[in-house]
């Protein structure tokens, strides 16, 4: 959640932010072995959070892969969804094998070479483990077989010739809600690809974040946590614009 924290307590100054950590990451439970791909069962879960706590239907944000799982959310569940706010797209055949192999691929070799004794050992499942010490007991009690058929299911989620990852045109096209997207500039988050779902959905705004020469030099002397608490900034501007351009036309519709 700290990745997300900066920009969550600056639109928390005029709205309720919820933040959370998606299952397998975090401090959440890790549960390998769903019938639906990772991020669908992301979508699932956050569908049902919202529900729980009676904060449905939310402007859902997230950047990189909660993008993804915003953008599943909307077309598995639109009724939870009033609009999207949405930064670093995620498509390309450079981020399919990146993502690919990072979230799923490398665990696979590691079962393969050490069983799931290599699982609970490796630097990803032990944090896992150390902040949610029950995450041990559910990892050592799968076979490094069944662990490596689920890595494999999921890994099968992450193509290149989507749209974006996860989702095809015709699926992104049923989004009917209002919805803000803020482009990567990366090889994982490619500004096309951004530029593309917003080609594909008309009725979304889109937003480049482009950063002065000066504020590039001062990111590269201040290094990486100056360089988020600018992104936060800037999205965050973007952002409040946009709700408050919302919640307004929805004010009048309701007095009207």
């Amino acid at each position: 959640m700290d990745a997300v924290r900066g920009l969550a307590e600056r639109l928390a100054t005029h709205h309720r932010v919820i933040i959370y950590d998606r299952r397998n990451c975090g401090a959440s439970d890790v549960i390998i072995g769903q019938e639906l791909s990772e991020p669908e069962t992301w979508a699932e879960d956050l569908h049902e959070l919202l529900n729980r706590l009676d904060a449905s239907p939310a402007y859902i944000g997230g950047g990189s892969v909660g993008c993804m799982v915003s953008l599943l959310l909307a077309i598995r569940h639109p009724e939870t969804v009033k609009g999207l706010l949405l930064w670093n797209v995620i498509g390309g055949a450079i981020a399919a094998e990146r993502l690919g192999y990072n979230y799923y691929e490398q665990f696979m070799d590691f079962a393969l070479r050490d069983g799931m004794k290599g699982i609970v050992e490796c630097e990803f499942f032990a944090e896992r483990i150390q902040q949610n010490p029950s995450n041990r007991e559910r990892l050592l009690s799968m076979t490094a077989r069944e662990f490596i058929g689920v890595m494999q299911k999921w890994r099968s989620f992450f193509t290149a010739e989507k749209p974006v990852i996860g989702a095809t045109e015709a699926e992104l096209k049923t989004i009917q809600v209002p919805l803000v997207i803020i482009p990567g500039d990366d090889d994982i988050h490619p500004r096309s690809v951004g530029e593309n779902l917003h080609a594909i959905l008309p009725h979304s705004e889109l937003h480049t974040l482009v950063w002065s020469p000066k504020e590039t030099e001062l990111m590269k002397q201040q290094g990486a946590e100056k360089s988020r608490d600018m992104g936060h900034e800037r999205r965050a501007s973007v952002y409040l614009s946009f709700l408050e351009k919302m919640e307004a036309a929805s004010n009048f519709a309701h007095s009207t």
